[in-house]
């Protein structure tokens, strides 16, 4: 496996991430300590050092398995283990979940504990409440960077323009700044181009993509009239017309490249964005493994442009706008073609 730097940071992360939502069984899925432990082995063997869990998962059973595995490996200090806040760990407490300081403070302090380390390498703040002011979190997570409890920190599931100002205010009062972000990204959901990659690209943030195989659309297991969607809701824009013509052209493609579906969707987004990182998760090792094969997969920019077309998506105001023949011509005066353009998204 390779490795790149995470954003712009130094910070050295394999080119994909090991996802625990499934490590515990609590929400009637997932796998036991044995098998987690089979799953992380098997990450580890193939070179993966990219660990992302959060406070929550399985009721904090995912940071307990990782943290009596991290123990056990005696490889704490080449992992990079990231982690979150702002769900709550226990329910029907007012101060326990959210953005603010206080629940910022004791989640690190549990996640510390469950993970059984000194300092979380990579800290999200996990999704955004819209009742914390950006310069109480911004500030809460500089002392935590400052008292060396937290390595890095990054933003998940929140609005651009809000990153954006938060990046901004940070370096203008010479607090941490964002090293990335992690959005749902997949073929199936590319909502993320309109806005959220392409601010990551200007201010040179990673992005970690979640659910990058659609909840197992992407797989083609849910092609077949017998199929059964256990994990995806009936209604859901993951198994409808058009995810399903996306998905049939992906088994195609895999087909043509004699590999299996998920190594053609997880090189699509692979080969377009270098800071890009599916963050895949497995149920067992075998599954696991035949992920992270996708490594070994060269998609042809004809197959590119094949699932790009079936997936497109229409960006709307002002990207479409913006981009349209007449707003470039009196942009620039007849000379769109001639410019050559090194920030053009």
């Amino acid at each position: 496996m390779n490795y790149k730097l995470f954003g712009r940071s130094g910070l050295r992360v394999s080119e994909l991430c090991l996802g625990t939502m499934t490590m515990g069984t609590e929400w009637g899925y997932g796998s036991d300590a044995e098998e987690s432990q089979r799953v992380f082995d098997a990450f580890l063997e193939a070179g993966g050092n990219f660990i992302d869990t959060a406070n929550r998962y399985t009721e904090g059973t995912s940071e307990t398995f990782l943290g009596n595995m991290i123990k056990a490996s005696g490889r704490k200090d080449e992992l990079v283990v990231a982690t979150k806040y702002s769900l709550y760990t226990q329910a029907n407490r007012i101060n326990d979940g959210g953005n603010h300081r206080k629940n910022m403070m004791q989640s690190v302090e549990g996640s510390l504990r469950r993970l059984q380390l000194d300092t979380i390498d990579l800290l999200y703040l996990h999704i955004w409440d819209f009742t914390t002011r950006e310069e109480e979190i911004l500030r809460g997570l500089d002392d935590l960077v400052r008292s060396g409890k937290v390595h890095y920190i990054a933003i998940s599931d929140t609005p651009a323009w809000l990153v954006s100002r938060m990046q901004t205010i940070a370096e203008l009062r010479g607090w941490e700044a964002f090293a990335g972000i992690q959005a749902e990204y997949s073929l199936i959901t590319r909502d993320a181009e309109r806005d959220l990659i392409p601010m990551a690209n200007h201010l040179g943030l990673a992005v970690t993509a979640w659910a990058p195989l659609a909840g197992g659309a992407l797989t083609g297991k849910y092609l077949t009239e017998n199929s059964d969607p256990k994990r995806i809701k009936e209604g859901s824009k993951r198994i409808n017309e058009k995810s399903t013509a996306i998905a049939r052209e992906v088994v195609q493609i895999a087909n043509e490249l004699n590999c299996s579906a998920s190594h053609v969707a997880l090189q699509w987004m692979m080969q377009q964005h270098q800071q890009v990182f599916p963050v895949i998760g497995a149920r067992n090792a075998t599954q696991l493994r035949d992920s992270m094969a996708c490594i070994n997969v060269k998609l042809t920019a004809d197959q590119i442009l094949r699932l790009n077309t079936v997936s497109a998506i229409e960006y709307g105001f002002p990207h479409e706008f913006l981009k349209s023949d007449t707003v470039q011509q009196v942009l620039h005066g007849g000379f769109q073609n001639q410019i050559i353009n090194h920030r053009k998204p």
